[in-house]
């Protein structure tokens, strides 16, 4: 399992505010870690058309196009659950050009709204959700389907930046707690050099911290709160807690029983 991919899935979330009745944005990220994908760019795409000047909509549609490509190349099963020797033995597959290309104008369209709210107020913390979103999404791609991950740490290394500005105007933001959980967490596994030239360049490594953070996430997220469990369920299996990591998987085995990832892994270890 190597932490520069795992490290990149952090971002793969939307923004954490307090909401009353579930949105079309709560349905579409719902559809989305159930595997249902069409439905979720319906739901988006729905939320666009009410909300055209809010940049979580095409960023979060944006989620739905990679999420599928996870899902059609198995990416999550073989970047989460194999061992590094097997992961460099597979045949890596190749990534659909026309979602790739959809993908990207999301994120481009994303960026405009987003920019354009943060140039007359700064502070706006829907705007600063969707570039963290952004960001790491693209971070995504480039880690995990293209095998850049220079690239894709800078990206990492700029939304969780911008992450620790959003919680210190509000703490209560959960789900941006993993985008410092998992840089922490995932960049402690390396080396002591490694870890050290890591520092220097600005991540942190703090594998306490980054554990303490994904908890947050995971008990107290929004959107992103299935996938903290997820990636709780992966740091208890690299320690040998095999009796956590069957709780978080049977939870989201009940939760979202479209997706099969959960109930595999979770066979795997009955």
């Amino acid at each position: 399992m190597r932490a520069a991919v795992i490290l990149a899935l952090f971002s793969l979330f939307a923004p954490a505010a307090t909401l009353g009745d579930r949105t079309l944005v709560d349905e579409g990220y719902r559809q989305m870690y159930n595997l249902q994908f069409d439905a979720a760019h319906r739901s988006f795409g729905e939320w666009q058309r009410q909300h055209p000047e809010d940049p979580l909509g095409p960023v979060s549609d944006a989620a739905a196009y990679l999420f599928n490509e996870f899902d059609r190349l198995h990416i999550l099963q073989s970047q989460f659950f194999v061992d590094d020797s097997m992961f460099h033995a597979m045949k890596k597959p190749a990534a659909d050009p026309q979602i790739k290309q959809k993908f990207e104008d999301d994120l481009a369209q994303g960026q405009r709204l987003a920019d354009a709210i943060l140039r007359r107020s700064a502070d706006d913390k829907n705007a600063m959700f969707a570039s963290i979103l952004r960001m790491g999404l693209r971070s995504d791609y480039l880690s995990l389907i293209e095998d850049r991950n220079f690239q894709a740490l800078s990206e990492i290394k700029s939304s969780r930046i911008l992450a620790e500005k959003l919680l210190s105007l509000d703490p209560k933001c959960y789900d941006a707690y993993l985008a410092v959980g998992i840089e922490n967490y995932m960049l402690s596994l390396k080396s002591p050099p490694a870890r050290w030239l890591l520092r220097l360049g600005g991540a942190q490594t703090d594998k306490d911290r980054g554990i303490a953070k994904m908890k947050l996430a995971a008990e107290k997220g929004h959107y992103l709160q299935p996938f903290a469990r997820l990636l709780l369920a992966v740091q208890n299996l690299r320690d040998h807690n095999r009796g956590r990591a069957k709780e978080l998987l049977a939870g989201l085995a009940h939760e979202f029983p479209g997706n099969q990832l959960y109930a595999q892994e979770l066979a795997k270890l009955q």
